[in-house]
């Protein structure tokens, strides 16, 4: 089995390469990032390149040189440095989306496993209680990464109707939370209050970082396609967050925390715009009946499971509810 993963260097990238290289020493891997890889040295079925995903030449032959069977994409921006242009971050997220397809088909690849997110489905008042697969993918205007999510989920289904022969196995996550992880989401829970929006409940689905990582790898021994929404089973309202980490819940009204965001903003207090408040207001609560059904994965922990482990891993007192 001969494995291309780009985005090594990430998160999930670094972990998915540990317990492969591990669990499957006569694999070949061939990992790629923009970013030095660390902590794997002296892995001998590991194989590391620097490469800039954007770069269509590079990826497209590099694929074709090393020929894989399976390619896990995770490279993608999801917390963009600062001074880093939405140009840029296109041309990582969709147009090296595109360079790694590409590759895959002009060296016929059997199968490719994308990141793509929860985000893809957007933030819209007509969202389900709880989406599934089949529910359309809108992306959000106001959000980069969801539009970028969006564009990417529209490019693989040209790519399917053009390249049949490329199966695709499509993951759409929740909030991946791990023992190390640190984003924009789990910032929100350290601050001394918890905001929330008056008249929603802002639920939140988890899925620990170990069931994304047993999904991906059982993805790639069994050869699976489709497109499966990740989470653990339940969700957390954002009251319900608050009261575990101990916490004050505050509920604003949306104008007026609409209000408080455009101020904040031009006075460079806060990267949010009040066209971002809809994060809150509709988030995408995503169902996992598929993944556990089809796919045949059932996540080891469930929503509150997972947000518990979080916390301890971190060293949070918190009450069970």
């Amino acid at each position: 089995m001969r494995v291309f993963i780009t985005g090594g260097a990430g998160y999930i990238g670094t972990s998915l390469i540990h317990h492969i290289t591990k669990t499957f020493p006569d694999w070949k891997i061939l990992t790629t990032d923009i970013k030095p890889l660390k902590g794997l040295d002296h892995t001998s079925n590991l194989e590391f390149r620097a490469l800039d995903i954007s770069q269509r030449e590079e990826v497209v032959n590099l694929i074709q040189e090393w020929n894989p069977n399976s390619i896990v994409h995770l490279a993608s921006i999801l917390n963009p440095p600062p001074g880093m242009s939405e140009e840029t971050q296109h041309k990582i997220d969709v147009e090296g989306t595109r360079n790694v397809l590409d590759g895959a088909v002009q060296a016929n690849t059997e199968q490719i496993i994308i990141t793509s997110s929860g985000a893809a489905y957007g933030y819209h008042k007509e969202n389900r209680d709880w989406i599934e697969e089949t529910d359309p993918i809108r992306g959000h205007s106001a959000f980069a990464y969801s539009r970028h999510k969006k564009e990417v989920e529209e490019m693989l289904s040209e790519y399917r109707t053009h390249h049949p022969k490329l199966k695709q196995l499509i993951l759409r996550p929740g909030t991946i939370l791990g023992a190390t992880v640190n984003n924009l989401i789990t910032d929100m829970f350290r601050k001394p209050f918890v905001f929330g929006i008056l008249g929603h409940k802002s639920p939140f689905v988890f899925i620990w970082d170990e069931d994304v990582i047993q999904i991906i790898t059982k993805g790639i021994l069994e050869n699976k396609e489709g497109q499966f929404n990740l989470a653990g089973d339940g969700a957390l309202s954002l009251k319900e967050i608050s009261s575990m980490i101990g916490k004050p819940y505050i509920a604003i009204p949306a104008l007026i925390l609409q209000s408080a965001l455009f101020l904040l903003r031009i006075f460079r207090l806060t990267q949010y715009g009040p066209e971002q408040i809809d994060f809150l207001r509709y988030r995408p609560v995503l169902s996992n009946k598929q993944l556990k059904g089809e796919f045949g994965y059932t996540p080891k922990y469930s929503s509150k499971e997972t947000f518990i482990l979080y916390l301890k891993a971190k060293g949070v007192p918190y009450h069970e509810n």
